[in-house]
């Protein structure tokens, strides 16, 4: 595995998305009371459907909602079985310390195993590659905790605004935006094979990154600055303002960087981080924000002369 910062491996980590689940009954079982969930991703959907009562413990970088998450918190990348098996409240109803359930979004330390291995369920919901897959996992969290009916209008609402906002984008024959989606300081980017790049290839940007990625590196291939800038990308999404205070002024200072088209007419984008690396509730906003860049870009008139 190559070196990249937590928050991009969080982004590598699964590349499978979940079939939707057409009945509540294939996945009958007692809703849960304790829930612990792993995945950044999967605590967004489960406080956006109404299952937040229901969670008692989070991994270490889940930050959305803000206000109300518990405050117990388990490294997703570094679990064990005795600190999640010691996590729930002991009452009335749940006599035991275990979770009834525990969500995870990768497998660090074979802990789905472990836990399975006690008694404990776990359901891990690796990272989608397409919309639909997003969208079938807020279905079945809804089913898995009793909120099917409000999984389900939440992805029937986020699949409506997202092919609104493919919609919104108007024809450009002859004009062709080449984009560079960054992932941190170190030039990992994604191609259309990733989830994100979807969203981007969904919009008719032609995404620079395609033209290097293999099959070993997930869709996340590690380019150069000198590759970005000989492709001279025409609009460019940092999503690395948070962890590595990325903006169009600290990439302006990099060898070449001045002279790319997206720099030099304006059209650097920062993205927030946390939005731009997860599949939940906010995934419209991700596509929002990407929607209103192409626009922008698309009608830049420097951008075409």
């Amino acid at each position: 595995m190559f070196k990249i910062p937590r928050l991009t491996f969080a982004v590598l980590v699964g590349t499978l998305a979940l079939p939707l689940v057409g009945s509540t009954s294939a996945l009958a079982v007692t809703t849960p009371q304790c829930i612990v969930s792993l995945s950044p991703s999967a605590t967004e959907t489960l406080y956006a459907i109404g299952a937040g009562h229901q969670v008692q413990a989070v991994d270490k970088d889940a930050n959305f909602p803000t206000a109300g998450l518990p405050t117990q918190r388990v490294d997703a990348l570094n679990p064990s079985v005795e600190a999640i098996i010691g996590i729930c409240k002991k009452t009335a109803s749940h006599p035991s310390t275990k979770p009834d359930l525990v969500v995870i979004s990768y497998d660090a330390n074979s802990i789905k195993a472990k836990l399975a291995a006690v008694g404990v369920r776990v359901v891990e919901m690796d990272a989608p590659t397409t919309t639909a897959g997003a969208l079938s996992q807020i279905v079945r969290l809804g089913e898995l905790t009793g909120h099917g009916t409000s999984a389900g209008r939440l992805a029937r609402s986020l699949d409506q605004s997202m092919k609104s906002l493919v919609r919104s984008i108007p024809a450009h024959p002859g004009k062709v935006l080449t984009a560079y989606y960054e992932l941190d300081t170190t030039y990992y980017s994604l191609t259309s094979r990733t989830f994100v790049g979807t969203l981007l290839k969904s919009l008719g940007v032609v995404n620079i990154a395609d033209a290097k990625g293999t099959s070993a590196d997930a869709g996340y291939p590690q380019l150069s600055g000198e590759y970005v800038v000989s492709a001279n990308p025409k609009l460019i999404f940092l999503a690395d303002s948070v962890c590595c205070k990325a903006s169009a002024a600290s990439l302006a200072k990099r060898p070449g960087f001045s002279k790319v088209a997206a720099v030099m007419d304006g059209e650097v984008i920062t993205l927030n981080d946390d939005v731009a690396s997860r599949w939940g509730p906010r995934l419209v906003l991700l596509l929002h924000e990407m929607a209103f860049a192409v626009k922008g870009s698309l009608h830049n008139a420097k951008l075409w002369r």
